[in-house]
């Protein structure tokens, strides 16, 4: 019959098979879904399961094994567990769970997993690394000599940060923690210095306007901005920050500095909390698991200033924690505070006072960045302390309505001008010559008997005059010189030559 092909013959057919060889059996695990709850689900029949491996299901959701237990494995769903049924195949990857990592990440809006949440497209990098590492050794590690400026007077002077440092912002709700990581963010644009915000439970709109600030800086280029909000699944929320450090140990590795913001490690432990007590793990204190510490150690570890053979770069690590009614005793905060070098703590107090930031000196201490802090801030921010300390006293002390001599009077107007002069409007960092110039003024009382009005005033003339005048101390100042007597003279001379041009009086004289 045309168009027909000629028949095969059977035995040569046979033949050919014989000699063709077979190919290796392939073994493969197949579990089953045996419970589903929100943001977990139990596993059975995956008997060589690994600790951190990532499963998949067969309604295309992730997770990762948390839980090895006797014929049942506790894990944690990276995707909404909705689509998850009980009784569907999983099967595992032999893997552990990974991000994208690399340039391609900068500018843009991602999640734990590196995938874009920004609309622009897909990410083109093809690289990726386990969003779980062991920290560097000791060897590998290198002492905090160089600052990070954060453009923040009372940070800057008072609470110095160094590159590779782990510093806490903690304070209330509402203290203005966010928005001081995020002018530390805007601080970095003349210093190469790449960003990492780490966005955790965070509302939406909340997230939107931290990219915006970003934007509107000119930093989103040298950012990436990781978003894991309330909305999403608790498991993301659990592997972001490690994922953020992953993203930042890519770029240490290459030698660039980078910044880390962690915002925040209360939702990070709330989030942890929630899938152990739905894992059914014993609870501890406050319902927190038993390892609720060593989430933390381990995820702020990985920070440091590196030797050149482990990259030579730094990753600082800035983590968020908030305390309710001013409790620095809580668990999560005591256990931040112990793991972290120092810690920035906003008052609510200072707050209700309009002194924004509202750094409490008293409180926020750093542990290694004075190493780090150049000679001229140093000869100032002991004097600065003092007289805050000094100040806060007398001021509790004055409410009595206590008679007061002239020397105390004079003290208090003292104190009251220079807690003023560390007032700063969100998104202006101030350069370090500028933040020096107005702190040596306002020290030295160019700023007494000034209305708020007017120290804003006196700031900003100041300000200008630093600009044209003080670049030799600006070098200077880069170059780690300490601050000379005849520059003293100079800054206190703009000050009193700004409040004359504000004021029209000759200021004060030391």
């Amino acid at each position: 019959m045309p168009g027909r092909p000629p028949m095969t013959d059977p035995a040569r057919l046979i033949e050919t098979l014989l000699a063709t060889p077979a190919p290796s059996p392939r073994l493969s695990e197949i579990g089953r879904v045996a419970e589903v709850s929100d943001g977990i689900a139990i596993v059975t029949g995956l008997e060589r399961a690994l600790s951190d491996e990532l499963l998949r299901f067969a309604s295309g959701v992730h997770g990762i094994v948390l839980d090895l237990e006797p014929g049942r494995l506790g894990v944690v769903l990276l995707g909404p567990s909705d689509g998850v049924r009980v009784g569907e195949s999983v099967t595992r990857s032999r893997k552990v769970v990974s991000t994208k990592v690399g340039a391609a990440l900068l500018g843009r809006v991602v999640d734990a997993l590196g995938n874009p949440q920004d609309g622009k497209g897909p990410i083109k990098s093809d690289t990726t690394r386990p969003v779980e590492a062991e920290a560097p050794e000791i060897l590998d590690r290198l002492a905090i000599t160089r600052p990070l400026a954060t453009g923040i007077k009372a940070i800057d002077a008072a609470v110095p940060v160094g590159l590779g440092q782990r510093e806490l912002i903690i304070g209330d709700r509402q203290t203005g923690k966010t928005s001081l990581a995020v002018d530390t963010i805007l601080n970095q644009k003349a210093t190469g210095v790449i960003s990492i915000y780490c966005a955790i439970g965070q509302r939406g709109d909340a997230v939107a306007k931290v990219i915006g600030a970003i934007r509107k800086g000119d930093m989103m280029d040298r950012t990436i901005v990781m978003s894991a909000g309330d909305e999403d699944a608790a498991g993301l929320a659990y592997i972001a920050p490690y994922a953020a450090m992953t993203m930042a140990e890519h770029f240490a590795e290459q030698g660039r500095d980078v910044l880390v913001i962690l915002d925040d490690l209360t939702h990070h432990a709330r989030s942890y909390r929630e899938l152990s007590l739905l894992l059914r793990r014993p609870p501890g204190r406050e319902a927190f698991p038993g390892d609720i510490f060593y989430i933390h150690a381990r995820l702020l570890e990985r920070a440091g200033q590196f030797t050149p053979d482990a990259g030579g770069g730094s990753i600082t690590v800035l983590p968020v924690v908030e305390t309710q009614a001013e409790n620095l005793a809580a668990y999560i905060p005591t256990n931040l505070i112990s793991i972290t070098d120092g810690q920035i703590y906003l008052s609510p107090r200072l707050v209700r006072k309009n002194q924004f930031p509202a750094v409490d000196l008293g409180v926020s201490v750093s542990r290694v960045g004075g190493k780090a802090q150049s000679k001229a801030f140093r000869a100032v921010a002991g004097n600065l302390r003092v007289t805050l300390s000094q100040f806060e006293e007398l001021e509790d002390f004055a409410r009595f309505g206590t008679r007061l001599d002239d020397a105390t009077r004079a003290r208090l107007t003292r104190g009251a001008a220079v807690r003023a002069a560390l007032r700063q409007p969100e998104r202006d960092p101030i350069p370090a010559i500028e933040q020096l110039t107005v702190l040596v003024a306002a020290m030295e009382g160019q700023f007494d008997g000034l209305t708020e009005a007017e120290t804003v005033q006196v700031m900003g003339a100041l300000r200008g005059l630093v600009a044209r005048q003080l670049d030799r101390v600006a070098k200077g100042l880069a170059d780690d010189a300490p601050l000379a007597d005849a520059d003293r003279v100079t800054m206190v001379a703009l000050g009193a030559k700004a409040r004359a041009k504000i004021r029209g009086d000759h200021g004060t004289n030391p």
